[in-house]
């Protein structure tokens, strides 16, 4: 005898999952981290590319912002470093104004290697926004931002 299959028309006044915001937001992500993978251009992930872009932007910092700068916890922001310092992206130095604080920062390796992605990565975020117009987009990208 067979399992009864599961419709998928939600019953009237049910919870409906494909209303809620954690699994659109969810399907928006995997959609966006699938272009960028297709588009990145090399062998980054996306939280790697937001180490590298953060560093570009703002320069030497210590471990513990640059996790806060880039929204990763301690341990994840210390993997991805520990993995570009391995492929000579960033180094890791002693901060001459506080011996017990260390500094990330990029190399010259490092630094080429954002400035010959950024178009990538605006292509990226062009082709993720795609389907809304222009006063979306700024829409969009404003309640995001509220939301974050």
């Amino acid at each position: 005898m067979k399992a009864k299959i599961a419709t998928l028309k939600p019953r009237t006044g049910g919870y409906c999952l494909d209303e809620q915001v954690g699994f659109l937001l969810r399907q928006v992500n995997q959609r966006h981290s699938s272009i960028f993978a297709e588009k990145i251009g090399c062998d980054l992930t996306s939280m790697q590319w937001a180490v590298l872009s953060k560093l570009q932007e703002i320069g030497a910092t210590s471990q513990n912002q640059l996790g806060r700068a880039t929204a990763m916890d301690v341990a994840t922001v210390k993997g991805v470093v520990d993995r570009l310092t391995g492929r000579g992206f960033c180094h890791i130095a002693a901060d001459p104004d506080d011996a017990r604080r260390r500094l990330v920062d990029l190399t010259p390796k490092g630094r080429a290697l954002v400035d010959a992605h950024v178009d990538q990565a605006y292509a990226i975020s062009d082709e993720t926004l795609a389907p809304l117009t222009a006063a979306e987009r700024k829409v969009f990208m404003s309640l995001l931002a509220k939301l974050r």
